[in-house]
């Protein structure tokens, strides 16, 4: 399976990206991380980058690394996933409000309501 797991600098999505790497590893999939600056995290992508690429020696895992800027990541996100071809796409969020309801980032948001792609959310 090939999988585009978009990491915006969230704990949320480090979570995605500890899980993602687990599960590649049991199933041998074909891992490429797309790395974003999202306006709703406290980092830069040069941050993201770091973490990830830490992440990756540690786990003694290989996957591609891309770094997707512009207005609208989820919208980019969308479109690698389809225009190369990826099985899956993958993204860390949906905190709890206090009413109990999942709350989603906009990047998250974006990509669930207009990816032809699957969609995995890891919370």
């Amino acid at each position: 399976m090939h999988i585009l797991l978009g990491v915006g600098g969230s704990q949320l999505s480090y979570h995605a990206l500890d899980e993602t790497i687990a599960r590649a590893q049991e199933t041998d999939d074909d891992l490429t991380i797309a790395i974003f600056d999202n306006e709703e995290a406290d980092t830069d992508a040069e941050a993201v980058r770091e973490r990830v690429e830490s992440t990756l020696s540690e786990t003694n895992f290989e996957a591609s690394i891309r770094t997707i800027g512009g207005e609208s990541p989820g919208s980019e996100l969308v479109d690698i996933a389809e225009s190369e071809g990826f099985d899956r796409i993958v993204l860390g969020g949906g905190e709890r409000s206090t009413l109990g309801k999942i709350q989603l980032g906009s990047v998250v948001e974006f990509v669930l309501l207009n990816a032809q792609t699957p969609v995995t959310l890891i919370r």
